[in-house]
Protein backbone atom coordinates (compact mmCIF):
# COMPACT_ATOMS: atom_id res chain seq x y z
CA UNK A 1 0.00 0.00 0.00
CA UNK A 2 1.40 3.55 -0.96
CA UNK A 3 1.32 5.90 1.96
CA UNK A 4 1.09 9.28 0.27
CA UNK A 5 1.75 12.58 2.72
CA UNK A 6 0.65 15.88 0.92
CA UNK A 7 2.21 19.00 1.75
CA UNK A 8 0.12 22.38 1.33
CA UNK A 9 2.43 24.82 -0.89
CA UNK A 10 2.49 28.79 -0.85
CA UNK A 11 1.20 29.10 -3.71
CA UNK A 12 -2.18 26.74 -3.29
CA UNK A 13 -1.45 23.83 -4.87
CA UNK A 14 -0.69 20.09 -3.19
CA UNK A 15 2.69 18.10 -3.79
CA UNK A 16 2.57 14.53 -2.17
CA UNK A 17 5.32 13.31 -0.20
CA UNK A 18 6.58 9.99 -1.08
CA UNK A 19 7.57 7.09 1.46
CA UNK A 20 11.35 5.52 0.62
CA UNK A 21 9.24 2.13 0.87
CA UNK A 22 6.25 3.65 -1.36
CA UNK A 23 9.08 4.60 -4.01
CA UNK A 24 10.27 1.12 -4.18
CA UNK A 25 6.80 0.15 -4.71
CA UNK A 26 6.92 2.85 -7.43
CA UNK A 27 9.89 1.64 -9.46
CA UNK A 28 9.29 -2.01 -9.18
CA UNK A 29 5.88 -0.76 -11.57
CA UNK A 30 7.35 1.61 -13.54
CA UNK A 31 10.61 -0.55 -14.19
CA UNK A 32 7.77 -3.27 -16.00
CA UNK A 33 6.63 -1.03 -18.41
CA UNK A 34 10.23 0.63 -19.43
CA UNK A 35 11.42 4.08 -20.22
CA UNK A 36 9.70 6.61 -22.41
CA UNK A 37 10.59 7.12 -26.05
CA UNK A 38 12.91 10.20 -26.81
CA UNK A 39 13.40 11.93 -30.09
CA UNK A 40 16.58 12.90 -30.94
CA UNK A 41 20.22 12.16 -31.43
CA UNK A 42 21.51 9.66 -28.41
CA UNK A 43 25.05 10.97 -28.28
CA UNK A 44 27.35 9.95 -25.51
CA UNK A 45 28.25 13.08 -22.77
CA UNK A 46 31.92 12.50 -22.58
CA UNK A 47 33.40 16.32 -22.51
CA UNK A 48 32.89 18.53 -19.27
CA UNK A 49 33.09 21.97 -18.32
CA UNK A 50 36.08 23.55 -16.78
CA UNK A 51 35.45 23.02 -12.86
CA UNK A 52 37.08 23.17 -9.53
CA UNK A 53 35.70 19.29 -8.28
CA UNK A 54 36.01 16.13 -9.51
CA UNK A 55 33.33 13.92 -10.27
CA UNK A 56 32.59 10.33 -10.25
CA UNK A 57 34.94 7.56 -8.26
CA UNK A 58 33.63 5.20 -5.89
CA UNK A 59 30.65 5.21 -3.40
CA UNK A 60 31.61 6.86 -0.19
CA UNK A 61 29.39 5.82 3.06
CA UNK A 62 28.53 8.73 5.47
CA UNK A 63 27.88 8.63 9.67
CA UNK A 64 24.41 8.60 10.67
CA UNK A 65 25.54 11.85 12.66
CA UNK A 66 25.64 13.76 9.27
CA UNK A 67 22.19 14.12 9.82
CA UNK A 68 21.89 15.19 13.35
CA UNK A 69 19.52 18.08 14.54
CA UNK A 70 21.61 21.60 13.61
CA UNK A 71 19.92 24.93 13.66
CA UNK A 72 17.48 24.15 10.79
CA UNK A 73 16.60 20.95 10.88
CA UNK A 74 19.11 18.66 9.62
CA UNK A 75 20.75 21.69 8.50
CA UNK A 76 22.37 24.88 9.56
CA UNK A 77 20.13 27.25 7.23
CA UNK A 78 16.93 27.20 5.60
CA UNK A 79 17.13 26.33 1.51
CA UNK A 80 18.05 29.29 -1.20
CA UNK A 81 15.16 31.84 -2.08
CA UNK A 82 15.38 31.41 -5.89
CA UNK A 83 15.90 27.81 -6.31
CA UNK A 84 16.42 26.71 -10.25
CA UNK A 85 13.62 24.67 -12.21
CA UNK A 86 10.72 26.37 -10.75
CA UNK A 87 11.14 24.33 -7.54
CA UNK A 88 9.02 25.31 -4.77
CA UNK A 89 10.84 26.54 -1.51
CA UNK A 90 8.35 25.20 1.13
CA UNK A 91 8.02 21.94 -0.57
CA UNK A 92 12.19 21.75 -0.57
CA UNK A 93 12.66 23.12 3.04
CA UNK A 94 10.22 20.67 4.19
CA UNK A 95 12.13 17.26 2.05
CA UNK A 96 15.94 18.79 2.59
CA UNK A 97 15.94 19.41 6.19
CA UNK A 98 12.85 17.91 7.51
CA UNK A 99 12.87 14.75 6.55
CA UNK A 100 14.65 11.38 6.45
CA UNK A 101 12.51 8.97 4.26
CA UNK A 102 9.89 10.87 2.07
CA UNK A 103 10.04 12.07 -1.69
CA UNK A 104 8.51 13.83 -3.70
CA UNK A 105 5.81 12.72 -5.90
CA UNK A 106 7.05 10.03 -8.61
CA UNK A 107 7.61 11.66 -11.48
CA UNK A 108 7.36 15.86 -10.21
CA UNK A 109 10.91 16.92 -12.11
CA UNK A 110 8.67 15.87 -15.26
CA UNK A 111 6.44 19.21 -14.60
CA UNK A 112 9.22 21.38 -14.12
CA UNK A 113 11.42 22.38 -17.30
CA UNK A 114 14.47 20.17 -16.00
CA UNK A 115 14.70 17.78 -18.92
CA UNK A 116 14.64 21.16 -21.14
CA UNK A 117 17.53 22.22 -19.76
CA UNK A 118 19.26 18.61 -20.06
CA UNK A 119 18.13 18.22 -23.57
CA UNK A 120 19.58 21.77 -24.21
CA UNK A 121 22.87 21.79 -22.28
CA UNK A 122 26.01 21.46 -24.53
CA UNK A 123 27.77 19.79 -21.40
CA UNK A 124 26.87 18.11 -18.36
CA UNK A 125 24.44 19.94 -15.87
CA UNK A 126 25.80 20.17 -12.93
CA UNK A 127 23.25 20.41 -9.95
CA UNK A 128 23.34 21.85 -6.54
CA UNK A 129 22.71 21.69 -3.17
CA UNK A 130 19.14 23.44 -2.52
CA UNK A 131 20.66 24.72 0.52
CA UNK A 132 24.62 25.29 0.35
CA UNK A 133 24.59 25.61 -3.58
CA UNK A 134 27.65 23.02 -3.23
CA UNK A 135 27.98 20.83 -6.09
CA UNK A 136 26.39 17.30 -5.38
CA UNK A 137 26.12 15.76 -9.19
CA UNK A 138 26.86 16.57 -12.84
CA UNK A 139 25.12 14.22 -15.45
CA UNK A 140 24.74 13.35 -18.29
CA UNK A 141 28.61 11.71 -17.73
CA UNK A 142 29.28 8.36 -20.06
CA UNK A 143 25.49 8.54 -21.60
CA UNK A 144 23.35 10.64 -23.79
CA UNK A 145 20.94 12.95 -22.25
CA UNK A 146 18.37 11.10 -23.64
CA UNK A 147 19.48 7.79 -22.04
CA UNK A 148 19.83 10.05 -18.35
CA UNK A 149 16.19 11.36 -18.97
CA UNK A 150 14.94 8.13 -20.51
CA UNK A 151 16.12 6.06 -17.15
CA UNK A 152 14.60 9.16 -14.87
CA UNK A 153 11.52 8.75 -16.23
CA UNK A 154 11.66 5.18 -16.01
CA UNK A 155 11.98 4.85 -11.92
CA UNK A 156 10.18 8.67 -11.27
CA UNK A 157 13.16 10.66 -9.79
CA UNK A 158 16.40 12.37 -11.68
CA UNK A 159 18.62 8.89 -11.63
CA UNK A 160 22.43 9.15 -11.27
CA UNK A 161 25.14 6.66 -11.27
CA UNK A 162 28.70 6.84 -9.46
CA UNK A 163 30.37 8.22 -12.42
CA UNK A 164 27.92 11.74 -12.05
CA UNK A 165 28.68 12.14 -8.58
CA UNK A 166 30.49 14.90 -6.62
CA UNK A 167 31.78 12.34 -4.09
CA UNK A 168 33.65 15.35 -2.26
CA UNK A 169 30.28 16.88 -0.79
CA UNK A 170 27.78 12.88 -1.17
CA UNK A 171 27.47 10.73 1.56
CA UNK A 172 24.89 7.58 1.43
CA UNK A 173 23.88 6.08 5.43
CA UNK A 174 24.97 2.36 4.71
CA UNK A 175 22.53 0.95 7.00
CA UNK A 176 19.57 3.00 5.12
CA UNK A 177 20.94 3.78 1.73
CA UNK A 178 20.02 7.28 2.49
CA UNK A 179 22.05 9.51 0.42
CA UNK A 180 22.30 12.67 2.22
CA UNK A 181 24.85 16.08 1.22
CA UNK A 182 28.09 16.41 3.90
CA UNK A 183 25.91 19.22 5.19
CA UNK A 184 22.73 17.46 6.16
CA UNK A 185 20.91 18.07 3.28
CA UNK A 186 18.45 14.75 2.39
CA UNK A 187 18.99 13.97 -1.05
CA UNK A 188 17.40 10.40 -2.04
CA UNK A 189 18.52 6.88 -1.68
CA UNK A 190 20.70 4.69 -3.26
CA UNK A 191 18.77 1.97 -5.02
CA UNK A 192 21.48 -0.21 -7.05
CA UNK A 193 20.21 -2.32 -9.66
CA UNK A 194 22.06 -4.62 -11.81
CA UNK A 195 24.46 -2.17 -13.38
CA UNK A 196 25.17 -0.69 -10.23
CA UNK A 197 24.19 2.01 -7.84
CA UNK A 198 21.51 4.32 -8.87
CA UNK A 199 20.99 7.46 -6.32
CA UNK A 200 17.45 7.90 -7.06
CA UNK A 201 17.47 11.91 -6.07
CA UNK A 202 14.54 14.67 -4.88
CA UNK A 203 14.96 17.38 -7.60
CA UNK A 204 13.96 19.77 -4.75
CA UNK A 205 17.00 18.88 -3.22
CA UNK A 206 19.37 19.26 -6.13
CA UNK A 207 17.64 22.75 -7.24
CA UNK A 208 20.09 25.41 -5.59
CA UNK A 209 21.99 28.40 -7.55
CA UNK A 210 25.83 27.52 -7.48
CA UNK A 211 27.34 29.24 -3.89
CA UNK A 212 29.30 32.27 -4.73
Amino acid sequence: MKIIVVLSLLVGSADALMSSSSRRAFLNECASMGGAALTGTAALVTSRPAQAFDVGGNLVFGDESIMSNKAHGTSDQPVQAALQYGVPNKLADKICNFNRRYAESGGYFQSTDFEEKVLQAKAPITFYDSVTGKPLFQAPIGRSPQEFISESRQHGWPSFRDQEVVWENVRVLKSSGETVSVDGTHLGHDLPDRTGNRYCINLVSIAGQPMA
